[in-house]
């Protein structure tokens, strides 16, 4: 019998492919998962590390400024309040709690998500039960004073999610300009007016709208935004407009006088005179109401859109109050003047609640939108309404409705600063709450230049309906 000992593993030739920790072996799956996640560590690291390198100055602040904000999250949520505490205990403290001692309480912190631009951190909350927008906003100047930033706006994204913005550098303070080219809309029913609080375009959709109103201070944007919307409609004869400027009594005065040329009808502050152009319009709704079928084959001109045989009409009432004013006193003349005043008001409200469906859109601009200066049977049946920077919340209000002062950070009145001239305040559309929009300066120059260039264009929306009708019924007869 030998006496020769039994080779063991170790002993045994050739090379020992698994690797050992002590007496413990490392099977080769673990070895190929664990080098697995260690490449997309890899990659994942060098894919943040090269969008730092290649981003910008202020991108790259952002993208910092969006680490300490995740990073410090839940310490600042816990300080803050904006958690909710879960006294009810688990399924597993249940099994093994004696029912003698309470469990200890859980901290429910809503969970949040980033995103960077040069202007500062987009980020998004997933709410919890009792911290939700009120509480958000509630502490939004702590939020901005703990991240560094000049303001932090909060916005319903979607149900049970909120959008908050935290802005280091404001691009509402960037005034820009814009120099129109004369080309034709691509799309009459949208409305571009420039970016807004989160550096993306914001667009105002104008189909089935029948009234807009328009306020502010003076000097604050509401003549730039109309230039910015004639410069953009007026290269398509699908359009034509009309204006009531209370400012002036001459149509080669004020504002609109270097548009004339692209007007078909004006008025001044006279109320004889605006009444009979108010007239004008109502008839000219009056007759395409009834020819509408016959003429289109459809029941609203939005169906269809509009077109140069059937434009969209545009009456701009600048000044408005100065045509609805309230007038007192027993007099002839005073009384006269109250008539007329009744009759625009009688007048603008049937063609705002019946303009619609035949193709008319009137924007109404004052500083206050109180119910004295523009009546509130018509500035209630306005869908769309922008603020720029008003005096007092009450004229945020009369503006933008009772919503307003649940969004105290949008309201009008905070923004009398300089840097907001040109920023107007206007409900989200299709979400809860308001945005803020910087609109372009558009120079009184290039819209003149517009509407020299396209002033061939302009006809009278009655003659064309006149027409229109004449061709339907030679049409008719001759089949």
């Amino acid at each position: 019998m030998s006496n020769t000992p039994a080779s063991s593993p170790s002993s045994s030739p050739g090379p020992d492919l698994l690797p050992s920790l002590g007496h413990l072996t490392v099977p080769p799956q673990a070895v190929y998962a664990l080098g697995a996640a260690l490449l997309v560590l890899l990659a994942w690291l060098l894919l943040i590390t090269g969008r730092y390198l290649i981003a910008d100055r202020e991108t790259r602040a952002s993208i910092r400024q969006a680490f300490w904000i995740r990073r410090r999250w839940t310490r600042l949520a816990k300080a803050i309040g904006l958690v909710t505490t879960d006294r009810h205990p688990s399924l597993g403290q249940t099994l093994v709690i004696d029912g003698k001692r309470a469990p200890a309480p859980k901290f429910l912190v809503p969970s949040i998500s980033t995103k960077c631009d040069q202007y500062g951190v987009k980020v998004t909350v997933h709410t919890v039960p009792g911290v939700g927008l009120a509480e958000f906003q509630k502490h939004a100047g702590h939020l901005a004073e703990a991240w560094g930033c000049t303001r932090v706006s909060v916005a319903v994204d979607k149900p049970g999610r909120l959008l908050l913005r935290a802005v280091r550098n404001e691009p509402l303070a960037q005034k820009t300009t814009l120099v129109p080219d004369g080309s034709m809309p691509t799309d009459l029913t949208v409305w571009n007016l420039g970016l807004d609080e989160y550096a993306m375009p914001a667009k105002l959709h104008m189909a089935e709208v029948p009234g807009m109103v328009v306020g502010g201070l003076p000097g604050k944007g509401k003549s730039a935004l109309i230039n910015g919307l004639i410069s953009q409609l007026a290269p398509s004869g699908a359009v034509q407009f009309a204006v009531a400027d209370g400012k002036v009594k001459e149509a080669h005065e004020g504002d609109y006088a270097d548009i004339a040329e692209r007007l078909f009808a004006f008025a001044g502050a006279d109320l004889e005179e605006a009444n009979a152009l108010f007239q004008r319009l109502t008839q000219l709704r009056d007759a395409r109401s009834k020819l509408i079928r016959q003429t289109l084959g459809v029941r609203g001109m939005w169906d269809v859109g509009p077109t140069p045989a059937w434009p969209l009409v545009v009456l701009v009432i600048d000044e408005a109050h100065t045509f609805f004013r309230d007038f007192k006193g027993s007099d002839p003349a005073t009384k006269r003047l109250a008539g007329l005043a009744q009759d625009n008001a009688r007048l603008v409200e049937e063609l705002v609640k019946m303009g619609r469906n035949t193709g008319f859109l009137v924007i109404l601009i004052t500083q206050k939108p109180t119910g004295d200066a523009i009546p509130t049977a018509i500035r209630d049946v306005c869908s769309v309404a922008l603020s720029f920077a008003q005096r007092s919340t009450e004229a945020s209000v009369a503006t933008l409705g009772e919503n307003i002062r649940q969004w105290k950070d949008m309201d009008p009145s905070t923004m009398q600063h300089p840097d907001f001239v040109g920023v107007a305040v206007m409900a989200r559309e299709g979400h809860e709450g308001f945005i803020r929009v910087r609109t372009p300066y558009v120079t009184a120059t290039d819209t003149a230049r517009i509407a020299r260039a396209t002033a061939r264009l302009t006809t009278d929306p009655a003659d064309l309906l006149t027409r229109s009708a004449s061709d339907t019924t030679a049409c008719e007869e001759a089949a």
